[in-house]
């Protein structure tokens, strides 16, 4: 059997497919989900069937569901109990029959379906009485950059006691299994079911999605739109049964060749208490760390934990690992948590193993700590591959363009065990040099800007003159200019031009 340290390192991207898997896309929206086939590609490079896979930021559970599935031991984490419960939700979907699946849904349709379809008809008086005899979510403040205060505010009165009908007709579920899927759906429902929900502009009402996961906050809409609850929710729940169909085939599959033998873990602890339960257990770890700012995900989560009735503990709220927030976490905590994150996971790796760590950012301190934590805790990076070209799913890409960077970059290490001090130059970073080098062995007439930038860190870093690398947007993007490169707007790339004069002439 070949050593892990023999294992060459993957070191060209692999293309995306963001929406193949019904099990990932359509099931339950969640924040900056990574392409699935990425995250099973570097799996089943790095670890062996039988292997324990780590995240210790899991998410909705990308890397866990598929390890597990792979004949892996999928351990799932994440503070976030909305994160855990899309998680658990979808690899709970291998137990029980489809067709216990689709006569839970026979049975909430005929107990809701005319009783929610009646309430378009509904007085107000109706409508509030309902609300006093169905069980309520509670009215909890909301962060303060919302648009409103209270959580009965982010829906209209029909919307709330639909969401409360459904709810209490699949409690009443009896077969478990299909219990916990009709609940992912319902909870699915609530993205479009409240009056965050924007509606495409010029397309059918129902597409579209909440301010939550396009601009970072509880933004009503201006004319808020009321979808039909049955249909929005049947179709969630449709989507549901196809993941139950997708899981159960790919299982069905690995029964027939090898045997199938995966398992799923879940926890949610804060990564410092996950590495001492976990200390040297884990076989790979693949990680996509918070990229600090913008996204504060316990506080978006508010929506959908409220009602689970799973709000994250005031610990987990102080320990996010995040810039901002309500409660304010400031930039400079994050650099040294994230850099302390890094030392976590190489603490729950065991010796020479595999850890990738997948990132994005403008500012290079985020990268210096990452790269510097892992080197002198005694890990080598062996690989550094820019995941761009498929920008065109990001909505901040499409509004600020060059400005904005997609994609992602996935740094692997290999844990040698053997600390190494790095050296930092005692000269400033020739931004320029290094730009006119990286741009001048281009030999494609496409760039895109994520790729250069990239490769720009690593460069910096291996000279050790990353915090000295000091470059803004205006300057990055300038200097590709200058190497005769036009950004196109229409597909988020650059193209070869003509050069803009001189370099700073």
């Amino acid at each position: 059997m070949t050593k892990y340290s023999a294992i060459p390192p993957i070191e060209s991207a692999i293309a995306a497919d963001r929406q193949s898997a019904k099990r990932h896309y359509g099931v339950h929206p969640y924040f900056t989900r990574r392409p699935h086939n990425v995250v099973r590609e570097y799996v089943m490079h790095y670890s062996r069937e039988g292997d324990r896979v780590l995240d210790p930021f899991g998410g909705s559970g990308i890397t866990a569901i598929e390890a597990f599935l792979e004949n892996r031991v999928g351990i799932q984490n994440d503070i976030n109990p909305l994160a855990n419960f899309i998680a658990g939700g979808i690899a709970k979907l291998q137990r029980g029959g489809l067709a216990d699946y689709e006569s839970a849904l026979g049975e909430l349709r005929a107990a809701c379906q005319g009783r929610l379809d009646a309430l378009a008809g509904s007085s107000v008086d109706e409508i509030e009485a309902l609300k006093r005899k169905l069980n309520m979510p509670n009215n909890i403040r909301l962060p303060k950059s919302s648009d409103v205060e209270l959580y009965h505010e982010l829906f209209s009165p029909r919307q709330i006691v639909a969401l409360a009908i459904l709810r209490t007709a699949i409690e009443a579920i009896a077969a478990p299994h299909a219990r916990n899927a009709m609940l992912l759906a319902w909870s699915a429902t609530l993205a479009k079911l409240n009056r965050t929900f924007l509606s495409a502009e010029g397309r059918a009402e129902s597409r579209g999605g909440s301010s939550i996961f396009s601009i970072y906050r509880y933004k009503t809409a201006k004319d808020p739109i009321e979808l039909p609850p049955w249909k929005t929710f049947e179709e969630r729940a449709h989507n549901v049964l196809l993941a139950k169909q997708e899981i159960d085939k790919a299982i069905e599959l690995k029964n027939r060749t090898t045997g199938w033998r995966g398992r799923f873990e879940s926890h949610s602890r804060d990564i410092d208490d996950l590495s001492d339960e976990f200390e040297g257990t884990a076989d790979y770890i693949f990680t996509d760390a918070p990229y600090g700012g913008h996204i504060s995900y316990l506080d978006l989560s508010v929506l959908w934990n409220c009602w689970l009735e799973k709000m994250p503990t005031a610990r987990a709220r102080e320990r996010e690992l995040i810039v901002g927030g309500d409660l304010g976490l400031n930039e400079s905590a994050y650099t040294d948590r994230l850099g302390k994150s890094i030392v976590a996971c190489l603490k729950m790796l065991k010796p020479d193993r595999w850890l990738s760590v997948v990132f994005q950012h403008w500012n290079t301190a985020y990268f210096d700590a990452i790269l510097t934590s892992a080197a002198e805790t005694g890990a080598d990076l062996r690989a550094a591959v820019p995941q761009v070209g498929d920008t065109v799913w990001s909505m901040h890409k499409k509004k600020g363009n060059e400005s904005v960077l997609a994609g992602e970059l996935i740094l692997t290490f290999f844990k040698t065990g053997k600390p190494r001090t790095i050296n930092v130059s005692p000269h400033r970073f020739d931004v320029e040099s290094a730009m006119s080098h990286i741009l001048s062995s281009v030999r494609t007439p496409v760039l895109y800007g994520e790729h250069v930038f990239n490769q720009l860190i690593v460069t910096a870093w291996k000279e050790g003159a990353i915090k000295s690398l000091q470059i803004s947007k205006d300057d990055f993007n300038g200097l590709i200019k200058r190497h005769g490169w036009q950004y196109e707007d229409e597909n988020h790339r650059w193209v070869k031009g003509q050069p803009e004069g001189l370099l700073f002439a």
